[in-house]
């Protein structure tokens, strides 16, 4: 759509079901948020933050953080796919249910691993695991004081509260 001049480089958009979704702008605690995670997680995978991922012909969302498997060209001539991603972070503050009620189903039916939803104003992560045709079967919330890790590498263990900066 770039290509074609619909959209411009600049366009805060994500394809979501064939629809092209405005998103909403990045403020402060949001990006501090994004930034610990991507300091925290960023040991040994290709991390992205904020780049688009392509599920499949008509889905092709933007997560906050998304940890990849490497390659050699980083990404350079293709999005990543399900196959690539070992995990997709959601930060929300202002789109915590349209995050729960459509992205994290969309990513469950792209059978990515392992999602979690980091809400900023709750407080909490929620990890959703095990995905199915259309929902998590497993889905799991750290709140302050608690740790978690990641499927793909157990032993990488965060807690909550360096999420938040407390």
């Amino acid at each position: 759509m770039v290509e074609s001049g619909i959209l411009t480089e600049d366009d805060r958009v994500e394809l979501i079901r064939g629809e092209i979704i405005d998103m909403s702008p990045i403020g402060t605690k949001h990006a501090a948020c994004v930034n610990r995670l991507v300091n925290l997680l960023g040991k040994g995978v290709i991390l992205a933050a904020q780049n688009p991922v392509a599920l499949n012909n008509n889905s092709e969302p933007q997560p906050d953080v998304a940890l990849l498997k490497p390659r050699d060209d980083f990404y350079a001539t293709a999005h990543p796919q399900p196959q690539d991603i070992f995990l997709l972070i959601e930060v929300s503050d202002s789109t915590v249910m349209y995050d729960r009620e459509e992205k994290i189903p969309l990513y469950a039916e792209a059978n990515i691993i392992e999602v979690w939803l980091v809400d900023i104003n709750e407080q909490i992560v929620e990890v959703y695991q095990q995905p199915t045709a259309a929902r998590y079967q497993l889905m799991q919330k750290f709140a302050s004081g608690q740790t978690l890790s990641i499927k793909a590498f157990p032993n990488v263990n965060i807690n909550v509260n360096e999420i938040f900066g407390r």
